[in-house]
């Protein structure tokens, strides 16, 4: 991934991707389901152990799909990384053995593949037994039948080995500490009691990570003994979670002459550490370039701050906490500990600071079930993305903020704290707008948030923000979402509330707009609306609301989608109902007017036998409609947004109806002219072209109508210059002739 997060993925890292999600293209199958490249391309090398990496950091790599590395003189590997990968003990010893691997990460493969069958695999290629040299297999179980086999040894040049957070035992410890090149050695949280076997390497070892031995059953006069033989060691960590109490912190760091070679050294979470004793510790030993002190009581002095050639985890400064961001990412209980001190830092922040956003998502993506690493983790995010701060992020970082931000919801529906955490940073318009996330997604979740719960402030913010996803989702997601009982019914619900307290605010603006979002060309979601009494409720608020032309417009608005489904025509044929809508015809507001003409202008285009009222009402009705739209003036802004065009086209074919096509006519100029690349584009692609001819050229067309037909045709006729938009060939729709 490039090193700037604004700028574009590589060529590569796209490519990779592709094929990654892509591969049943290039391959066919082997009779046991597993793969193989159709074409025998020879890969170069590093991009094989490029591909087999991206598989496995996007899940896709499985007992089918590791099938390809079969051929391993096409695809060749020598750093194999299988990171959480699913795949069985037999497919991993017949695509990944063959090769002579130099390293091998399997940390957190399925439980199925023991680190047993991994080394017997291994074993199987005597190349790659004597080529391997770096092996990670943290998380992993040891065997299922004999967890205390000895089975390192024939790993004869291995350099480094990592075993953390495995059921690793002191007998492990000693055959692993036979291999003649061992230089580094991870047993952190692992169940070894004794550290003595380390002395049989001790001219060898060099880093050396034990984080959190929980099960060490030595003094620490004794654990500080095998310290002090490792004459050559240069990294050294014996960090902690806080749990112990022990003092073998500072009694290391005031033991003088000890490791006299050391650069690095992790004392995280231990007691007793003060900023005095490390200071004496790291002047005596002048190489030294790092210092752990995160969850310590050191680490405030200006020498440790972090800020120079020696670096500091701890929690004094933005630096230090960045630092143990950077480098704890799997440790949960670091993470957790440095995200806390990160939110205190962060609630003033001058300008955007995409370095420090990124390494709290490295957090979150490690530890997705972890509740308070999660909590802490939504809460910086707030921080560094609220008001204007989000501007200056890079798009492609918010994005993959706010999918983790979706999951956290997902994986704790019930925690009202964090919910809420992650319902602020959402509600932002940079991330609404114009960051890439699954917007389907993500109103679900927070429609689901909104059904189960009352609190006014988070109630606003969820409203607003269903409002403005609903207005990015295709026709088929609104419908889709819609098509949910329980989310007509809950919006439904908020409306009857603020009506019945005749509170006109925020949170009923949004929810009267998601509503008209959602019922969008969604058929389905009008007839919730109809059959949770909907019709009457809207009534109700316009009669609640007389002088609020805001709130009318979107009751009319969302109206003027029921009234353009067919089937729900005759639940509309209520005359108290058309009487409110004829008096807000007369609206003075251009806006009001408008949405009550389109109604109207439904209703009737469906021709007098649909019209169950008395044909007197229709005409003049018809004749009101028609004489309303002229006196319109023209709006200075965009009044409505449209998905498509399609509803208006049997409009403009009711060639008795003039106040019918009058109005479909209006709509389609007024959005033409005030968006035409757009609208006209739009127009073009849906067949308009035609249909607009056809008014103009038709015998029985009212002058006023084609005057607007001709204004919208030399809109057309002006953007299709501008763009070169060829005219789609003709579809052979036909509307009623009323």
């Amino acid at each position: 991934a490039p090193e700037d997060e604004a700028s574009p993925a590589s060529l590569t890292d796209l490519s990779l991707s592709y094929v990654s999600r892509n591969l049943e293209r290039f391959c066919e199958k082997h009779a046991d389901g597993s793969l193989c490249l159709r074409e025998s391309l020879i890969f170069p090398q590093e991009l094989a152990d490029q591909l087999l990496c991206k598989m496995a950091t996007e899940g896709l790599l499985n007992d089918s799909t590791v099938g390809i590395f079969r051929s391993s003189q096409y695809l060749r590997l020598r750093r194999a990384c299988i990171r959480t990968a699913r795949i069985s003990a037999e497919a991993f010893r017949r695509a990944l053995c063959p090769h002579r691997l130099l390293e091998l990460d399997a940390s957190r493969v399925n439980a199925d593949l023991t680190i047993a069958d991994i080394l017997r695999g291994l074993a199987s290629n005597k190349g790659c037994q004597e080529s391997l040299q770096r092996l990670v297999l943290n998380g992993l179980t040891m065997s299922l039948e004999e967890p205390n086999r000895r089975c390192f040894s024939s790993l004869q040049a291995l350099r480094s080995l990592s075993v953390a957070n495995v059921d690793f035992y002191d007998s492990g410890l000693a055959d692993v500490c036979t291999l003649p090149r061992l230089e580094s050695l991870d047993i952190s949280n692992t169940s070894v009691t004794n550290l003595t076997p380390l002395l049989g390497c001790r001219a060898r070892l060099r880093y050396l990570t034990m984080h959190q031995l929980k099960r060490l059953e030595m003094t620490t006069a004794q654990l500080l003994f095998v310290l002090s033989q490792l004459d050559g060691l240069q990294h050294l960590d014996i960090s902690d979670d806080k749990q112990f109490t022990s003092d073998v912190a500072r009694q290391l760091l005031e033991q003088p002459g000890i490791l006299p070679h050391l650069v690095s050294l992790d004392v995280s979470g231990r007691k007793q550490v003060t900023d005095a004793a490390v200071k004496a510790f790291v002047e005596q030993r002048p190489g030294m370039t790092f210092v752990g002190l995160l969850a310590t009581d050191a680490g405030f002095s200006d020498f440790l701050s972090g800020e120079g050639s020696l670096k500091v985890t701890g929690e004094a400064n933005e630096t230090q906490i960045c630092e143990a961001l950077r480098r704890y990412t799997e440790r949960e209980c670091f993470v957790r500990e440095a995200l806390f001190h990160l939110f205190n830092h962060t609630h003033v922040m001058e300008k955007p600071r995409p370095d420090i956003l990124k390494l709290v998502v490295l957090g979150m993506q490690n530890h997705p079930v972890t509740l308070h690493v999660q909590l802490a983790a939504s809460a910086c995010v707030f921080n560094l993305t609220k008001q204007d701060l989000a501007a200056g992020m890079p798009v492609h970082l918010l994005g993959t903020v706010t999918q983790l931000l979706l999951e956290a919801m997902r994986n704790f529906p019930n925690h009202q704290q964090l919910q809420k955490n992650c319902l602020l940073s959402l509600c932002s318009d940079r991330i609404l707008q114009e960051v890439p996330f699954n917007r389907f997604e993500a109103a679900k979740l927070v429609m689901q948030w909104l059904c189960n719960h009352e609190d006014q402030n988070m109630q606003r913010m969820a409203v607003a923000i269903i409002s403005i996803l609903a207005a990015k989702l295709s026709t088929e997601q609104t419908a889709q979402l819609g098509a949910e009982l329980f989310i007509v019914k809950q919006l439904l619900h908020i409306v009857r509330q603020k009506t019945a307290q005749g509170i006109v605010d925020a949170t009923l603006k949004f929810t009267l707009s998601a509503l008209w979002n959602l019922t969008d060309e969604s058929p389905t979601t009008c007839r919730h609306f109809i059959e949770n009494q909907g019709l009457e409720l809207f009534i109700k608020v316009l009669e609640s609301f007389p002088s609020e032309s805001s709130i009318q417009q979107k009751v009319l608005g969302l109206l003027n989608n029921i009234a353009e489904v067919g089937e729900l025509h005759s639940e509309l044929m209520v005359q108290s109902f058309l009487d409110h809508i004829r008096s807000l015809l007369h609206s003075p507001e251009v806006e009001v007017s408008y949405f009550a003409a389109g109604i109207l202008a439904h209703l009737t285009s469906r021709g007098e036998a649909m019209w169950t009222l008395g044909l007197s009402l229709r005409s003049m009705l018809l004749d009101q409609l028609h004489a309303a739209i002229l006196k319109w003036p023209t709006p200075e802004v965009e009044m409505v947004a449209y998905r498509s065009f399609n509803p208006f086209f049997p409009l403009l074919e009711c060639f008795r109806t003039p106040g019918v096509q009058l109005w479909a006519a209006w709509a389609m100029q007024h959005v033409c002219s005030k968006n035409a690349s757009r609208y006209c584009s739009m127009l073009l692609e849906e067949g308009g072209l035609q249909q607009l001819e056809m008014v103009r050229t038709h015998p029985d067309t009212h002058s006023d109508v084609r005057r607007l037909a001709e204004s919208i045709l030399d809109s057309l006729e002006r953007h299709r210059a501008r763009t070169g938009q060829p005219i789609p060939p003709p579809s052979h729709r036909s509307g009623p002739y009323l």
